[in-house]
């Protein structure tokens, strides 16, 4: 019983993280349980068989509170489902792990892009814009987000959450409820394949279970809080959390000493600080609904 509390716990701060930033769960979850020494394969299809419970609440939470741009969901959606069925199915077969550091220095950039931009560029007129992203753009972004969040446990929200925030004229938190609201078909999708390819005996079910509760609690928390932050502030927390997250997995890959890793962490965390502190200061922080 203690153990379900704690990692129901684990759960809902994971979901909570996803829900608000747009990404972050299925990260969070892999790491745990591939500390645990779950093997890759398992511990992706245990995450996403929790991820249709988290989701379905997170996608029901963000709809609600109208943060969800449903002309991208639509053409999202579809392409990202496909690929995380293929995903899940030649998991065993694929070096994911050799791909994720490449993905994360790519992350790592925009990251940097997006709290720049939204650091010392305006950020109005979003209000009365909605962006019409064609399928050239959203389609390749669907199926590379799809293939990896299956492959890597997660990957989903780091990949196309960034992705999108560099689009002028749609505010981070549409960006964030589309994401997360489209997580739902692909946490199907990979559920699925991984049924079919891997076997539904494989499943951990105390961590399906224990994610699940927690998931479920934290969703409709987090997407109230999308709704009232400001975007500003919003586009500061998710590229210091892209940083952080993608730094974690260069720093792993790179195999760096303690020493340097802790230095480096230590670095990231406080320019992030000051970022925020900046723009409490120099803008007027309010919560406030659209």
């Amino acid at each position: 019983m203690n153990k379900l509390i704690i990692f129901s716990f684990i759960g809902f701060l994971a979901q909570l993280v996803d829900g608000a930033l747009g990404m972050g769960f299925g990260a969070t979850s892999a790491s745990l349980l591939l500390m645990f020494g779950i093997a890759p394969a398992v511990a992706s299809a245990s995450i996403h068989m929790a991820e249709i419970a988290t989701t379905a609440a997170s996608g029901a939470s963000h709809i609600w509170f109208k943060n969800v741009d449903k002309n991208i969901l639509i053409k999202l959606t579809i392409p990202g489902a496909i690929s995380a069925f293929i995903g899940a199915a030649f998991l065993s077969s694929i070096p994911g792990d050799l791909i994720k550091p490449f993905i994360s220095i790519f992350l790592l950039l925009l990251g940097f892009y997006i709290i720049i931009r939204f650091l010392f560029f305006s950020q109005t007129g979003y209000k009365n814009q909605s962006p019409n992203l064609s399928k050239k753009f959203l389609t390749p972004l669907g199926l590379i987000g799809g293939f990896f969040d299956a492959v890597g446990g997660g990957g989903w929200g780091p990949i196309t959450t960034p992705v999108l925030l560099t689009r002028r004229g749609i505010p981070p938190k549409k960006v964030i409820g589309t994401v997360a609201t489209s997580e739902f078909a692909i946490a199907v999708s990979a559920t699925l394949g991984f049924i079919l390819f891997l076997g539904i005996e494989h499943f951990q079910w105390f961590w399906v279970l224990s994610f699940m509760i927690g998931g479920v609690i934290a969703a409709p928390i987090a997407a109230w809080l999308v709704r009232i932050v400001p975007s500003y502030m919003l586009g500061v927390l998710v590229g210091g959390f892209i940083i952080l997250t993608n730094s974690m997995t260069i720093i792993k890959a790179a195999s760096l000493p303690i020493s340097w890793a802790i230095l480096t962490y230590s670095l990231i965390i406080s320019l992030w600080v000051v970022a925020i502190l900046f723009q409490l200061k120099n803008r007027k922080i309010f919560l406030a609904i659209d």
